[in-house]
């Protein structure tokens, strides 16, 4: 059985599309498949609307299981599905992320194996509608680990003997960096299929979130020191620098100018908001 698992806090706007994105996957996909959604803490219709697709699923023949839970935080929802959640290997996406249909056919491909293996798909950015962004989005996706690494980022996945790496996902942040470095380089693995991924809009957004992922590799590092022997990620170079501004230089300089600003007080509004 293979499990699709989706923490979603007030995402009305967006958990219909990712379930329509699951409900597309072609005839490669999965014979056997559960689909979880663990709506936390939710004050609008994410609950609602998710379970609105149960028959849709039944229909395929695959499972659905909605997971109404009343206080919000993504590791307690992660845990919470995990519990629910049957043998075989476990995707995470994040309810803002569109899978391409081949997607979970390769995951679960990639993943059928006895030894431990990380996969995720091929990284793209929903096309944002603000200028920032698209100039931010656009730089990101030229750094090298993002062009060329399995970064992870909204959507990841394991087998069986990967997830026994660890019991429950610990209350942190970076809960997608830290199921990424429980594996060495070679045991994480890219699908060709790609996946869309909702990026913050705005610049004010962009820093707040930019601020958030700092925040998050900080707390992992400190709380977990020895996961940073699996980091393989190069810093960018004095020559990646130069290429990433002659090539993009609007974008590279929004891109320096989030980076910089977040680790500043500007925009600060004391939480943690995506800013969409």
């Amino acid at each position: 059985m293979f499990n699709a698992i989706i923490p979603a806090h007030n995402e009305e706007a967006y958990i219909g599309p990712t379930l329509e994105g699951l409900l597309e996957q072609d005839g490669g996909a999965p014979k056997a498949l559960r689909v979880i959604v663990a709506a936390n803490g939710c004050s609008d219709r994410t609950a609602e609307i998710a379970a609105s697709y149960a028959p849709r699923f039944e229909a395929r023949g695959w499972e659905f299981v909605l997971l109404d839970i009343p206080e919000g935080g993504k590791t307690g929802a992660l845990n919470r599905a995990d519990a629910a959640a049957a043998p075989g290997p476990r995707a995470y996406i994040d309810a803002d992320v569109i899978c391409s249909p081949t997607l979970l056919g390769e995951l679960a491909t990639i993943l059928d194996t006895e030894v431990p293996r990380y996969a995720s798909g091929r990284f793209t950015v929903a096309p944002p509608s603000s200028w920032a962004s698209r100039h931010y989005a656009r730089l990101w996706l030229r750094l090298p680990f993002m062009a060329s690494g399995v970064p992870g980022c909204g959507l990841f996945a394991m087998n069986e003997a990967g997830r026994a790496r660890w019991a429950a996902f610990p209350p942190i942040i970076a809960d997608d960096l830290f199921s990424r470095l429980n594996f060495a380089p070679d045991e994480r693995f890219r699908a060709e299929a790609p996946f869309s991924w909702v990026l913050a809009e705005g610049f004010s957004a962009l820093v707040r979130v930019r601020r958030r992922w700092d925040e998050g590799n900080r707390q992992l590092f400190e709380q977990f020191p020895d996961l940073s022997r699996n980091e393989e990620k190069a810093p960018v170079r004095l020559r990646d620098h130069v290429r990433l501004l002659l090539g993009q230089p609007v974008s590279y300089g929004v891109y320096v100018a989030v980076a910089l600003a977040s680790r500043t007080g500007i925009y600060d509004r004391g939480s943690w908001a995506r800013g969409r």
